[in-house]
């Protein structure tokens, strides 16, 4: 069940995310929330794109809010990333120096 609340706070983040990096070479997946693609590169239109970033609603607050690092939250698997354009650290970064 998606909490409307934090639907909210998930679906602020994710706009400021696509204002700070529009594009479509990477998808930023909020399960089961919502899910945005970002990054300017080539657009994927079919079957898995192959730059995926996944993390909770929970890791979303607090890597936005600088609470926990890009790097911490990936080295212990709070965020799963894959592909050449899935490093979303320095987006993270201007995103919590613009708050």
């Amino acid at each position: 069940m998606r909490d409307p609340e934090i639907m909210s706070q998930v679906k602020d983040i994710l706009a400021k995310i696509s204002k700070i990096e529009p594009g479509h070479a990477v998808e930023l997946r909020i399960p089961p929330y919502s899910a945005i693609q970002c990054v300017e590169g080539p657009k994927h239109t079919r079957g898995t794109p192959p730059n995926v970033v996944e993390m909770s609603a929970e890791v979303l607050f607090e890597i936005s809010s600088g609470a926990i690092t890009w790097g911490d939250a990936i080295s212990d698997g709070r965020i799963s990333a894959s592909g050449e354009r899935s490093d979303l650290s320095a987006l993270f970064l201007q995103l919590t120096k613009s708050k």
